[in-house]
């Protein structure tokens, strides 16, 4: 979280320049700051719903874990949070004030179906979905620096281009695997050939014989955690030395070539050929690869599924594209159909069924076993749709609970390692993209710049809060972490100033004369940032800084905007 200095400050004018606040002016702010807080969560007596038939098994099948442990589930939350809550989630940004009140004032019974749908399916959020999902599944894929480095053969470009426009479309997700998987062509948007999918591969299928195109498909698609057998057998699960070269063997008719600018050694692009594969022996009829064992023994391996499934020992691809049949046997495993559901879980309720929740099988059980298994039957059967699984969850009650705990629930909290129950809502930070685009909702503003500009400038925000590993996986994590770099920016960054203007036609501006009163202007402002109703302590602070402000009902709207988007609740999904 962020921690905010003790010492004084300034902030955007709405002039553009600094702010000075004054002694009265900046204790009533930093007042705010202080008690703008994860507020008590309201139980909600909206009326009932109808929802697809999965969300009532969904409830079930939690509610029984709740009655085994003896617990009692949080309240539900109130509209504006749950509001925030699936904004947030889906298309990756807060609700605007206008959208918040909509949806709080609408009295239909079907209004939360109504919001989902809305969001998932009405060309006007179309782009903002596809945006979301593309820069939740490219850091995934690729890492947050993947493609950022002029060595990498990996376009990060290319990569979200493939990515947005299967989401926007709704692409479904085993063609989208399908893709990744057996894809050949460029990497950059532009060139001959070009297929954004092959930056997926294109890095990985080159380095030390494909280890890490092997270890990131098995992870990332089928939650089988193969990195540690690349050397030995694993001590913990199923996973042998001997798995892991089978699956590396799918790998190695696959090359990534350079592709130089022309006149020049520098590279422009890279491309993701299928050729023959001559077999560590030079037979290419008999393509075998060679491992070597900790105690010195050389031993051989071909391409076999992790069922067991044998695929034809040819190195020529006229006999048998390896990927393809990789593909093909990824597409028929449950594991698959296991591995997204868990991960979609985890992103919407803050935890998966398994902890880490890439760690698919017998020697990591999951917590609710019989809800992954049906959720998964029935993601196939949806012939998979993420859209309607992303509404089966969102819908559901634990996705709709409060984050405050009751008498009986307080020991469920995944965070000191106790296995999730879902009887509440798990509070977490957003993700740094999440407050990007929130702050530029905040702003009230359109973006300016074609989508390649305001792409660069979002990832030069987004790089300050990435932290790298340094792994064999190459693993990275975003992270508020309240160093004086990324408090300062929050503080007085571009984004901050612009949503904290005041000029005429801002969004504090409009808030300030669409109100019918200051205090009204002030009761939008939290609904606005926070999803909630001023407390009254925070409507007296507002109105001791509309006095330190001379009564300029906008100046005091900025001092108590940036207080809101400088608190922790802020960037809190909650």
């Amino acid at each position: 979280m962020i921690r905010l200095p003790s010492s004084p400050f300034s902030h955007p004018s709405a002039s553009g320049g600094r702010r000075v606040l004054t002694a009265s002016s900046i204790c009533l702010a930093w007042f705010v700051v202080a008690t703008v807080d994860v507020q008590i969560a309201r139980a909600d007596d909206a009326d009932s719903v109808q929802r697809p038939e999965m969300c009532d098994r969904i409830d079930a099948r939690i509610e029984s874990v709740w009655t085994d442990w003896e617990m009692r589930p949080s309240a539900e939350t109130d509209d504006a949070t749950w509001c925030r809550r699936v904004f947030l989630d889906l298309i990756g940004r807060i609700p605007s004030v206008d959208e918040l009140e909509s949806f709080t004032d609408d009295r239909s019974s079907q209004k939360d179906v109504a919001l989902v749908q809305r969001l998932l399916h009405d060309e006007k959020y179309t782009a903002e979905y596809a945006n979301h999902w593309a820069g939740i599944w490219t850091n995934l894929l690729i890492g947050r620096s993947g493609g950022m480095d002029r060595r990498s053969l990996t376009d990060r470009s290319g990569m979200q281009k493939y990515l947005r426009d299967s989401f926007a479309g709704n692409r479904t997700y085993d063609k989208i695997v399908y893709d990744m998987i057996t894809a050949t062509g460029s990497t950059k948007p532009g060139t001959e050939n070009f297929n954004g999918a092959v930056n997926f591969l294109v890095d990985k299928v080159n380095a030390e014989k494909g280890t890490l195109a092997t270890s990131s498909t098995s992870r990332i698609f089928l939650g089988q955690q193969v990195q540690c057998t690349q050397c030995h057998n694993h001590p913990f699960n199923q996973w042998k030395q001997q798995k892991f070269w089978e699956f590396n063997s799918f790998f190695r008719q696959t090359r990534a070539l350079r592709r130089f600018q022309s006149g020049t050694r520098d590279i422009d692009h890279a491309e993701l050929i299928d050729q023959d594969f001559a077999g560590e022996a030079g037979d290419p009829d008999d393509a075998l690869v060679f491992y070597e064992l900790r105690n010195g023994l050389t031993k051989v391996a071909y391409p076999v599924f992790t069922d067991g499934t044998e695929v034809d020992v040819s190195g020529f691809v006229s006999d048998v594209n390896r990927r393809q049949e990789l593909a093909r046997l990824m597409l028929q495993s449950e594991f698959l159909d296991k591995m997204i559901v868990n991960r979609m879980w985890a992103h919407f309720l803050g935890y998966g069924f398994t902890r880490p929740i890439d760690d698919l099988g017998p020697h990591n059980p999951p917590t609710h076993p019989e809800l992954l298994d049906e959720l998964a039957a029935e993601f196939r059967r949806s012939s998979y749709d993420l859209k309607k699984l992303q509404a089966w969850i969102t819908l559901s009650r634990p996705y709709r609970l409060s984050a405050t705990k009751n008498a009986t629930n307080e020991l469920d909290d995944p965070s000191v390692g106790e296995t999730p129950k879902f009887s509440r809502f798990y509070l977490r930070q957003m993700s740094a993209e999440q407050l990007y685009q929130s702050l530029l909702t905040a702003t009230g503003a359109t973006p300016e710049g074609s989508y390649e500009e305001q792409e660069q400038q979002r990832r030069r925000w987004l790089q300050q809060f990435v932290v790298a590993f340094g792994t064999d996986e190459g693993d990275e994590a975003t992270t508020f972490n309240g160093s004086i770099p990324q408090a300062l920016m929050l503080f007085n960054g571009e984004l901050t100033r612009r949503a904290t203007k005041t000029e005429t036609g801002g969004f504090l501006d409009r808030l300030a004369r669409t109100s019918k009163s200051p205090r009204e202007s002030v009761r939008r402002l939290f609904l606005a940032g926070l999803a909630r109703q001023p407390t009254a302590p925070e409507i007296r602070i507002a109105g001791k800084l509309m006095a330190a402000r001379g009564g300029d009902q906008k100046e005091m709207l900025g001092d108590m905007w940036w207080a809101i988007l400088n608190s922790n609740e802020f960037i809190m999904q909650h």
